[in-house]
């Protein structure tokens, strides 16, 4: 019998009794966008949610999950931080804050836990998608039951 290859980020919902799903997809080392992503998966991108690092001025990092077709307004992500100005984590830190690489970065089980953002628009749905953590692999889970388990505010994220 196959062994199920479980990452880190499962094995947070399992301890905690949320319910998921996991959705394997083919990676495109060309391409590591969320847009590949749900074509792979045939899925509205408005559902898939990419994970992004960001470092505040005051608050230190902070991660924001937005709809993968979306841009992210810094402006919203200060205010909803508390700080006066965030900016993106530079790409060559990301692995040694959250234990992530690009394209498989997970608000589930970083190194630590930091202050988390949701986009509102995930209670729209029953499921959202997010990174299990790697390349290849997608967690699938309540939005909200998400969001309590790792302390994420829902709140307004998305650039107009």
């Amino acid at each position: 019998m196959a062994k199920i290859h479980k990452t880190n980020a499962m094995r947070e919902l399992e301890s905690a009794d949320v319910p998921y799903r996991s959705a394997a997809y083919e990676v495109d080392e060309r391409d590591l966008s969320g847009m590949h992503v749900a074509l792979q998966l045939g899925q509205d991108p408005n559902m898939l949610f990419k994970t992004l690092v960001l470092s505040g001025e005051r608050t230190g990092y902070l991660v924001c999950c937005i709809p993968t077709n979306a841009d992210l307004d810094l402006k919203k992500a200060a205010r909803a931080a508390g700080d006066k100005k965030v900016e993106m984590l530079p790409l060559r830190k990301l692995t040694a804050v959250t234990g992530y690489v690009r394209g498989g970065c997970s608000p589930l089980a970083m190194k630590k836990r930091f202050p988390t953002f949701i986009d509102e628009t995930a209670i729209l749905y029953d499921e959202i998608y997010v990174s299990a953590g790697e390349r290849g692999e997608q967690i699938i889970v309540n939005g909200e039951a998400l969001a309590e388990l790792i302390g994420a505010q829902l709140v307004d994220l998305i650039a107009e």
